[in-house]
């Protein structure tokens, strides 16, 4: 019995070490799928502000499947993201993302809310010149989204200057602002707003992403892995 008593501290220690080194992480229920990564993880220095995990966002609340504030992508396009933050950060600039993988229950969340037009709380700051039941017609909702097959990302460009750190450069328009202001295409902003753009599109296309004509922040890298596929696992 002595002898036992004595080998519980190295049982103890040898299961921890056991348990970090063989088993992945979140091996208990909250692993990613093969081929995703968290792209706090594979980005450095990237900042990451999901919105669908807030109540800041055009719905107004928190978005079914966001159980937690953080991106997920596939391994192809978190790696073309990372070569975008590196040349980014050679002039002082680096990437904020707003959203990257988005499960298809957040998808249908928006849907469900898109067919209650009565809810307008979130229409003064996010669609003031669309009206909500148009949303469909102009394909600023969906049913199926590029996000659910985890290539696709939100994002825009800040400042990693120690004198204003993660201010965003001005785009003319706020993320998820609902109306042609938002498009690629739209003339009538300030000439460094479109210079901002200008540099957001051509640094992502560089690096393998195509843009989204409507908003000037969505990007979907080219020859994604899984063009077939909406998944549905849960951010956590």
């Amino acid at each position: 019995m002595t002898i036992f008593k004595r080998l519980i501290p190295f049982l103890l220690c040898l299961t921890l070490v056991f348990t970090v080194f063989w088993f992945p992480r979140g091996a208990w229920g909250g692993s990613l799928p093969k081929g995703f990564v968290y792209i706090d993880e594979a980005v450095p220095g990237l900042v990451v502000d999901i919105r669908y995990y807030t109540d800041h966002n055009f719905v107004g609340e928190r978005i079914d499947g966001y159980t937690v504030p953080r991106g997920i992508l596939t391994v192809e396009a978190a790696e073309a993201l990372g070569k975008v933050q590196e040349e980014l950060g050679r002039f002082g600039l680096g990437l904020k993302v707003f959203d990257a993988y988005r499960p298809q229950r957040a998808v249908d969340h928006f849907v469900r809310w898109a067919k209650d037009t009565g809810n307008v709380r979130m229409k003064k700051e996010f669609y003031p010149d669309v009206n909500k039941e148009d949303l469909f017609r102009d394909a600023y909702i969906v049913e199926k989204s590029g996000h659910s097959r985890g290539s696709t990302v939100d994002l825009t460009i800040v400042s990693l200057d120690a004198r204003s750190p993660g201010v965003e450069l001005d785009m003319g328009t706020a993320f998820d602002y609902f109306g042609p202001k938002s498009w690629s295409s739209y003339l009538k902003i300030e000439p460094g707003q479109r210079a901002n753009r200008m540099l957001l599109h051509e640094v992502m296309e560089k690096h393998g992403f195509k843009s989204y004509p409507q908003e000037w922040w969505h990007f979907t890298l080219a020859g994604e892995p899984y063009p077939s596929t909406c998944f549905d696992f849960p951010i956590r």
